[in-house]
């Protein structure tokens, strides 16, 4: 399928009304298109919420990391070890690695560790941030339990020529350079680009782990970054697509030291990453053929670890009638994992299905089927059925009720079967049951434009994998059952007049994440909540804009995380507060861009998101992005 449709698809169904409802008011030959290029990602995942970050706002945050802005701009709650450290992501109370993460549909977390570093993933590196909420392993695949985050690049034919240079200056050392030239025409179109990061992170702190709790200044948290973009696509007939991806990026980071602690770890990250698509568009179907492979080098200190993926796949998405669409695929995985201590490699093969059913105009029901078949072993069968009803429906008003019932699974990994020692070989893959109910509205008033969406969850997950002590050493065990339920919301308002504008957002999630067996040798924690599982989450963001000139402030609130299983021991909440000026420029047409300042952590708050890990006091950045 046409990637490049798929992300057009994605920003202009956001922008006007819910995708399922934009859908079912289309005539037949808009309809027509939309099914044809359209990607799983939203096509086949009615009463499900897909969510695209604003591209405008990536572009000004683009030396940035991809856990800082979904820290910074979602209400998704990250663990984060210290000012670009190690961050992993937790959706709906699950685990970081409960949440698939996917380049350009290439699945990219660590296949040893079996789950990614949001840190090292730099915004320079991509143009789109899709977030999958919920359980969507009949769509995805193993670890998209709790959700699953999705990178895309985007290239345009007929776009001409544009050279576009990036910085960023910013407290602490921080200096972010990006150069990126791009090309477009009837039938090629490419982009090169080429990214420095770098921040010396030598900020004061508080050493609570120290008598009288000293301000220090942090001396061992540098981190240094490179990366190469390369992105080619050619339209070899009319219904013929080929495209290319490569994606090279180098990271190397001294870890910062607990508090109190004079341990000075390095780690070097490399990867690259290269996925080729090749789609046939017919008058009812595309047929879509991918391979892919990703290798990623971790060296802690003088150990090295490297793990190799390759991807082939293929599938036919075909559209029988307005009312009946079908996508069909299967995808094989090889994996070699050569470890500190094993040497493994191992196949996975999926079978997958989805069909969309409408009814009626303002109904659409989808259904997915997964099978995967890993080492001659059926992982659990995963199933899926998502249903949309628009049961009120004007030129003013929308209003949806949604709904969503799913299994999902996640294989073990390389670590958790081979590591020596501790490793299991007789684990059984994790496996949950997700259900989810909500509401969505959206309001169009003369100048007033709002949107609401309110979802309740609640989820199963079992057979959970835990590292816990025998007698001499960890070892990985399938002990815990973990019920996790709560509430999202989400709401977006605007104003509009003339040349300015008006704008709010929130962001609220409630996560109840519940041990309902207790960890082996501590019944204690049977009954509570799982560490570093904030209840409550939200994230507000106001803006001001008039022509060229934009002005915000936003606020995150993260509530009180324990840090036991037995919930004898948290951190404090914390509620950080950010704001900015941007200034977009056009300079006749020939010199475009924009620039802007920005003040995070205004009221120089003292706060760990995690134990004994300091983070950045008050800082401020300047940016400037210039396209010729």
């Amino acid at each position: 399928m046409s990637l490049i449709a798929c992300l057009v698809f994605f920003i202009t169904g956001w922008q006007s009304e819910p995708d399922s409802a934009r859908a079912f008011r289309q005539d037949t030959l808009e309809l027509a298109k939309v099914e044809v290029h359209a990607a799983a990602l939203r096509k086949y995942a009615f009463g499900q919420y897909v969510r695209t970050l604003d591209s405008d706002r990536l572009d000004q945050l683009s030396g940035y990391s991809l856990g800082e802005v979904l820290q910074q701009e979602t209400g998704l709650f990250l663990r984060q070890y210290g000012s670009g450290m190690l961050a992993s992501l937790s959706m709906r109370g699950t685990s970081a690695g409960h949440n698939a993460l996917f380049w350009n549909g290439l699945p990219v977390n660590s296949p040893s560790l079996g789950q990614a570093d949001y840190s090292i993933f730099p915004i320079g590196g991509f143009d789109e941030v899709n977030i999958h909420y919920g359980s969507s392993g009949a769509l995805y695949g193993t670890d998209a339990i709790g959700g699953s985050v999705h990178l895309s690049s985007d290239l345009d034919f007929n776009s001409g020529n544009e050279l576009k240079i990036g910085t960023l200056l910013g407290s602490f050392g921080r200096w972010h350079q990006q150069v990126s030239y791009r090309q477009g025409t009837e039938k090629f179109a490419f982009r090169t680009n080429v990214y420095r990061n770098y921040t010396a992170n030598n900020f004061t702190y508080k050493d609570w782990a120290s008598p009288g709790t000293p301000e220090k200044r942090q001396d061992h948290a540098r981190v240094s970054q490179i990366g190469l973009v390369q992105d080619i696509a050619f339209k070899i007939s009319r219904k013929q697509t080929l495209k290319a991806n490569l994606w090279i990026n180098s990271n190397d980071r001294q870890i910062q030291p607990l508090l109190g602690s004079a341990v000075r770890d390095v780690q070097e990250d490399r990867s690259v990453r290269t996925v080729i698509d090749y789609a046939f568009t017919g008058e009812k179907f595309t047929w879509t053929a991918k391979t892919g492979i990703s290798s990623d080098v971790m060296v802690f200190n003088t150990e090295r670890n490297q793990t190799r993926l390759f991807l082939l796949g293929t599938s036919l998405d075909y559209s029988f009638s307005q009312k009946w669409q079908t996508l069909a695929g299967i995808r094989y995985s090889h994996i070699k994992g050569q470890l500190a201590t094993y040497d493994s490699q191992e196949q996975r093969l999926e079978l997958y299905q989805a069909t969309n059913f409408k009814p009626w105009q303002n109904l659409g029901i989808s259904m997915q089927l997964r099978q995967l078949i890993h080492e001659g072993e059926a992982a659990p069968f995963t199933p899926s059925l998502g249903v949309e009803w628009a049961f009120l429906t004007s030129n003013r008003w929308n209003w949806q009720l949604i709904s969503n019932l799913s299994r999902s699974f996640k294989i073990p990994t390389l670590n958790d079967r081979l590591w020596v020692p501790g490793g299991n070989p007789d684990l059984n893959p994790e496996k949950s049951l997700s259900k989810e109910i909500g509401l969505t509205s959206k309001a169009k008033l003369s100048a007033f434009s709002i949107e609401n969406r309110l979802t309740y969850f609640h989820m199963g997950v079992d057979d959970w994998i835990l590292w816990l002590p025998n007698s001499t050493y960890w070892q990985a065990e399938n002990v815990r059952s973990v019920v996790n339920q709560g509430l999202e919301y989400f709401f977006k308002g605007q104003f509009k007049q003339g040349r300015n504008s008006w704008g709010l957002n929130v962001d609220y999630s409630m996560n109840s994440a519940i041990n309902q067996s207790g960890d082996q040798g501590n019944p204690l924690s049977q009954g509570k909540q799982l560490p570093y599982v904030p209840k409550h989450k939200i994230h507000t963001q106001g803006n001001i804009q008039n022509g060229p000139y934009k002005i915000y402030i936003q606020q995150q609130w993260t509530s009180e995380r324990y840090v036991t299983t037995d919930n004898q021991s948290l951190l404090a909440s914390y509620n950080l507060w950010d704001m900015g000026l941007t200034y977009a420029f056009d300079w006749k047409g020939k010199l475009k861009g924009n620039l802007g300042f920005h003040t995070n952590n205004i009221f120089n708050v003292d706060y760990q998101v995690v134990r004994l890990r300091s983070m950045p006091g008050r800082n401020f950045q300047f940016n400037l992005n210039v396209v010729l």
